[in-house]
């Protein structure tokens, strides 16, 4: 913004934060040139060829629409193409043997072409001859205005013969006799175009704009306004009276006669107009605009009022308007004399205005305008800003300096954000144009300082980023308007102010408006104070991210002493009491980067007055206070550290008192109590936490048994807590936990209290709350015992471990808990790393020898939940935690101890992670595979950290370091094929079937597909190996008989047994009679589907027992009897089902039955209605059974009841 010449909107609405850049912005400046020029002239050249095919001329529509569509950015490309484009067009449209059709599709190109580059541009390459008047008059007599197919036609019809109303002819020379035959008169030229204009002016499509273009034109020409003025402007008035906002066609109406108005008071000489000027603003006043509900009616209203009010006074240049003498950019950023930069034209002492005089209308007009200030829409806001310079630049200079206090009381806090908004707009505007003198300037800039933080709180958001927004760019405008000098006393508060806002507005909008406003003012004033610097850091794209701003940039920025203050004070006036949580706790934050640029003004002025505002009765403003006291404490105590000063010269005894007795007030208070009591949980444990780092001396004080209760208390009741912030107040108590007890509940490195029992009392309790009822305090409590520090874990190592672990076992009281399983699982690898491994040690000290096995049995039962409820697969937290803590322990133990990662261990570890990587959910696949390939090429200077991994040199080939960063695996048709890889290794085999078999017999398509794809390619490279393929089929059919009846995996082996079958992957196996792979895969499913009443699985069992057909021998006979079982099954969409896929399965394999037999089989599968009683089937089924020479099922009675 900061290097062009046209301003920013100004206008924007609060927006979503942080989203990434549009893709058109990045190609806005891409192209060069109409690089479409030939498509576009063939597209034009074939309309005659596709005129008969509906669908060819819709293709081409669209192709054409689509070209120019680029162009939308950039339009001034088009430019040296108009005129052949339309040559072309015309060439049809006045071709005399031209359907009607290929007309009015002409006019749709033309259309869409006038659309990207603007009628304005695009009128003056329309033909304007005399010799076209009649035949586009008569053109536009021809069209049906109710014809919504062609309103394209009738839009650029019209505009056409706007054009041609500006021939310097008068139209009367081409009526020639009007008497047609005797008492009757045919139509003038002047009447037929007026007639047409007036019955456009009232249509609903977007003829009536261009209709209004036409007016302006035709109204205005010499020979009309004598004769058609007056009583159009009658007409117009009349329909205004008529009409009524509050039905369509009254909006309709009213809109195209409001367009038409300002038109011609735009158009039309001042002399023609302003005997009529007063008539119709005294109309436009009755027709109430400003209260319509329609958006469109008030901007015209505003658009006429302006051009009425500019009709009153004459036009002429204010003499007394404020001159910047030199605009140009490079003299700005030269360095040169003085002299040099003297301003060529300065402001000039006020002309003479006696005997000027102010028509009484124009008060009227400036007050519609400043009403139309806060309007609650923009556009007629910014019209009514412009309509404000235009207005006052006509006007005397004590007139026009009566508007600029009347828009300085836009600026009250009793005002709406709309008036904020469109004061904002309209001090922009008179500043550009110069009518702002410089005495104003101290009360300009006072209300813009404060609109720059304008913001109101509105329900669950607030309002003001559009006030921000434009007063960004009333600095923007100003930057441009004046001289260096004249802004110079206001430089400090102007920089310091749009530092901020670049810095620290919630608005991604106004941040990125405050730089560009920045950038102008660096770059016109060059008195801004560093402002190259600052530029090169808070650039566009800088601020596009909020933590960036609030954390790095703002942490830069405050190193120029200029800066430094401002930004401490608004953060701490403004921002720490904010109404957006997120804010708060980002300006804390802030703070605690800024103090080191100024410590003492921190701990004398910003501390005490954050320690006061911690009694605030305000809820955000005590949430924000409590953070900033814990942020800024520990920055001013590392301060002293760093600079080997005693922390008193920073933390008086009052400062430390204050800190102190922040839970005790809150407690006192009860203010820890319903929803405001979650924020100050959570706040308070970041100030424990803060204090705790920063070595407070608190040691035997009663507020750490204080502090002590809150964080119990907020850990037990978080079942309480609203479940969006109870992750966030979790973490802050567990963290509160762990810097308190390293700090206070020792005191050496290492070394117990005295009161030892006290402190074992604090494990006690935990150990206790694992059993809890509620899942959020085991949750909690499990994170807290994982936080301990060392020396309170070591002696009661066993009995952690155990708790924990029990937490993770599923019972059916808590087979819902997964995330205290979850939890717990954080906390058994976070206290592995906590008290470290020794191989010979105590197992109640460290992970040894005779306590490893334990944790390594509970890790890995946690991959094997799959606990499902109306969240969905909850399990999955529980394995990739699970997953973690392995990662975790495995690591620790392989650069400690290696000795106690044993092979078995080792092998386990590692298969489960290929199952888990192999199966269907992304994120959870793609985070075993990341772990995987961690554990595989961790290592360290004696070589690999990780002893006795399976078939480690094959898994370094086929899984090479460079694909932990080159892989996405998340993406299935990344991962799948080389997972499939570990097919070909027998360790992994079985786990990576087990968990392929989920993916590939799943519901996700491109989980499915690539699955299925890795999966086949593998069985082609050993379909033709007897051996290779017994094998592959062994731990198949064992991980069916494993999973019996388990429905998770039972279900998608089917399928996935269907697809192999139907692919032929085991035909090499049907060679022999009753082999062993299908005698068992039969016995399995049959046990699969005893007794099942679950339509899937039996479906999946039809397709499988179908594919089983072609194995030869006894097995054979027992598969089609299977099958003719299914078709007398009590569910009706079963029997018809198996129907259809031995009818299909006959159709393929047809020699598996007699041919004598075949024809009469498939006559009763088809012909059989199979949803029929189940009765009525029986007998067709025992006809089938007769004819396959499979023995009759026989009915079973059921044992009668006693």
């Amino acid at each position: 913004m900061g290097l062009s010449e046209e301003p920013p909107a100004g206008a924007s609405e609060d927006g979503l934060e942080d989203q990434p850049e549009d893709g058109v912005l990045a190609q806005g400046g891409a192209l060069e040139a109409f690089g479409d020029s030939a498509e576009a002239r063939a597209l034009l050249g074939g309309l005659r060829a596709v005129l008969g095919d509906r669908a060819a001329r819709e293709g081409v529509l669209q192709r054409f629409r689509a070209i120019m569509d680029k162009y939308q950015e950039q339009p001034h490309l088009l430019d040296p193409h108009l005129e052949w484009m339309m040559n072309m067009l015309m060439d049809v449209v006045q071709d005399k043997t031209s359907p009607a059709d290929l007309v009015h599709l002409a006019f749709k190109f033309l259309y869409i072409i006038t659309k990207v580059r603007g009628h304005k541009t695009f009128l003056r390459l329309f033909p304007h001859e005399v010799a076209d008047v009649c035949p586009v008059l008569d053109m536009v007599a021809y069209q049906n205005p109710k014809d919504h197919e062609t309103w394209e036609t009738r839009y650029m019809l019209l505009l056409w013969l706007s054009v041609i109303c500006l021939i310097p002819f008068d139209f009367s020379r081409l009526d020639g006799n009007l008497l047609c035959q005797p008492g009757q008169m045919r139509m003038s030229i002047m009447d037929r175009i007026l007639q047409i204009a007036q019955s456009y002016l009232v249509v609903s499509d977007k003829a009536r704009d261009a209709a209004a273009v036409l007016v302006s034109k035709f109204i205005t020409r010499p020979d009309v306004k004598q004769k058609v003025m007056a009583d159009f402007l009658d007409w117009s008035l009349c329909t205004l009276a008529r009409a009524s906002f509050q039905t369509i066609e009254g909006v309709i109406a009213m809109d195209g006669t409001l367009q038409a108005l300002a038109q011609i008071f735009k158009h039309g000489e001042r002399e023609d107009c302003l005997p009529y000027a007063a008539t119709v603003l005294e109309c436009l006043d009755r027709c109430g605009l400003p209260d319509s509900s329609h958006t469109l009616l008030r901007k015209l209203g505003v658009k006429l009022v302006q051009r009425l009010g500019l009709t009153f006074l004459k036009p002429r240049v204010a003499k007394w308007r404020y001159q910047r003498g030199c605009r140009s950019l490079a003299a700005n950023l030269q360095v040169c004399t003085q002299s040099q930069r003297e301003p060529r034209v300065r402001t000039q002492a006020p002309d003479s205005e006696e005997g000027y005089d102010v028509p009484e209308e124009v008060e009227l007009v400036t007050e519609q305008l400043l009403i139309g200030l806060k309007d609650k829409d923009t556009v007629v806001r910014w019209s009514a800003a412009k309509g404000i310079g235009r207005v006052a630049g006509r006007l005397p200079q004590e007139l026009a300096d009566d508007v600029v206090g009347s828009v300085l009381d836009c600026f009250s806090f009793q005002e709406t954000d709309d008036a904020w908004h469109g004061g904002c707009l309209a001090l922009a505007e008179l500043g550009r144009r110069g009518l702002l003198l410089p005495p104003r300037l101290p009360d300009v800039v006072a209300v813009i300082l404060k609109a720059l933080t304008y913001e109101e709180k509105r329900g669950a958001c607030s309002v003001g980023a559009n006030v921000r927004d434009a007063a960004c760019y009333v600095c923007w405008a100003f930057a441009r308007a004046y001289e260096p000098q004249e802004l110079k006393p206001f430089v400090a508060e102007i920089s310091s102010a749009l530092v901020v806002a670049t810095v620290f507005d919630r608005n991604v909008n106004c941040r990125r408006a405050a730089s560009a406003a920045f950038q102008e003012s660096v770059g016109r004033q060059g008195t801004f104070p560093h402002g190259i610097d600052i530029l090169t850091t808070a650039d566009y794209f800088a601020v596009g991210n909020r933590s960036n701003c609030f954390l790095v940039i703002s942490s830069f920025i405050a190193g120029f002493p200029e800066y430094t203050r401002p930004m401490i004070d608004h953060l701490l006036t403004v921002k720490t009491s904010h109404w957006d949580g997120v804010i708060r706790e980002l300006s804390a934050k802030a703070l605690c980067n800024l103090v080191r640029w100024a410590p003492e003004y921190s701990a004398t002025q910003v501390l005490p007055r954050l320690l006061s505002m911690t009694r605030s009765p305000d809820l955000h403003a005590r949430h924000g206070a409590v953070l900033a006291c814990a942020e800024v404490a520990h920055s001013l105590c590392a301060l002293a550290v760093q600079q080997n000063r005693p922390v008193a010269d920073y933390l008086d005894e009052t400062a430390v008192q204050g800190l102190k007795q922040i839970h005790q007030q809150l407690c006192d208070r009860q203010l820890y109590r319903g929803l405001g009591g979650e924020l100050m949980r959570q706040a308070v444990c970041v100030l424990i936490e803060k204090l705790s780092h920063s070595k407070m001396p608190f040691r035997g004080d009663a507020v750490i048994d204080g502090w002590q209760w809150l964080i119990n208390d907020t850990l037990r009741h978080l079942h309480h807590v609203s479940s969006h912030s109870r992750q966030q107040i979790k973490e802050a108590a567990v963290s509160a936990l762990a810097a308190l007890c390293s700090e206070y509940y020792t005191e050496g490195p290492g070394e117990a209290d005295r009161d030892r029992a006290a402190h074992e009392g604090l494990v006690t309790r935990c150990l206790a709350e694992l059993q809890s009822p509620e899942e959020m305090t085991r949750c909690g409590f499990s994170l807290a015992l994982g936080a301990l520090p060392g020396f309170l874990l070591r002696g009661r190592l066993q009995q952690v471990l155990a708790g924990l672990g029990a937490v993770t076992h599923i019972s059916p009281e808590n087979v819902s808990f997964a995330e205290s399983r979850r939890d717990a699982l954080k906390a058994i690898a976070r206290v592995c790393r906590t008290v470290g491994a020794r191989a010979e040690g105590a197992p109640d000290e460290a992970v040894c020898r005779e306590n490893v096995a334990p944790i390594y049995r509970t890790l890995l039962a946690c991959l094997r939940d799959y606990t499902t409820d109306s969240r969905g697969d909850v399990g999955a937290w529980v394995r990739e935690a699970a997953m973690t803590s392995l990662m975790d322990l495995t690591l620790l133990l392989g650069r400690d101890q290696p000795e106690l990662i044993e092979a078995p261990i080792c092998q386990q570890v590692m298969c489960c992670l290929a199952q888990q990587a192999s199966e269907k959910i992304d994120h959870f696949r793609a985070h075993a595979a990341r772990v995987f390939m961690t554990l595989l090429h961790a290592a360290g200077p004696a070589g690999p950290t990780v002893p006795h991994v399976p078939h480690r040199g094959e898994l370094e080939k086929l899984f090479p370091r460079s694909d932990v960063a080159s892989v996405n695996w998340v993406a299935p048709s990344q991962a799948f094929p080389r997972i499939a890889r570990l097919l070909g290794l027998p360790t992994y085999r079985y786990h990576v079937l087990l968990g392929l078999a989920v993916s590939v017999g799943g519901l996700t398509e491109s989980t499915v597909r690539h699955s299925t794809q890795s999966l086949f390619a593998h069985m082609k490279g050993i379909r033709n190996d007897p051996q290779a393929l017994e094998s592959f089929g062994e731990v198949l059919l064992q991980v069916f008989e494993d999973n019996l009846l388990n429905y998770r995996v039972s279900v998608p082996l089917l399928r996935m047994l269907d697809q192999m079958l139907a692919h032929g992957c085991f035909d090499v196996l049907t060679a022999q009679e009753d082999h062993p792979f299908c005698v068992k895969l039969l016995a399995l499913c049959k046990a699969e589907i005893h007794k099942s009443k679950d339509v899937q699985k039996l479906r999946s069992s039809v397709a499988v027992f179908c594919g089983m057909v072609p194995f030869p021998g006894d097995v054979r006979r027992k598969v089609l009897l299977q099958l003719l079982l299914l078709l007398c099954h009590p569910f009706p969409v079963i029997r018809k089902t198996t129907a259809s896929q031995v009818y299909e399965m006959l159709l393929t394999y047809g020699d598996t039955v007699g041919a004598d037999v075949l024809d009469e089989v498939m006559a009763v599968l088809s012909g059989t209605a199979w949803d029929e009683e189940l009765h009525l089937v029986r007998a067709q089924r025992n006809h089938l059974c007769d004819l396959l020479g499979v023995p009759r099922p026989q009915l079973v009675p059921k044992p009668a009841a006693h």
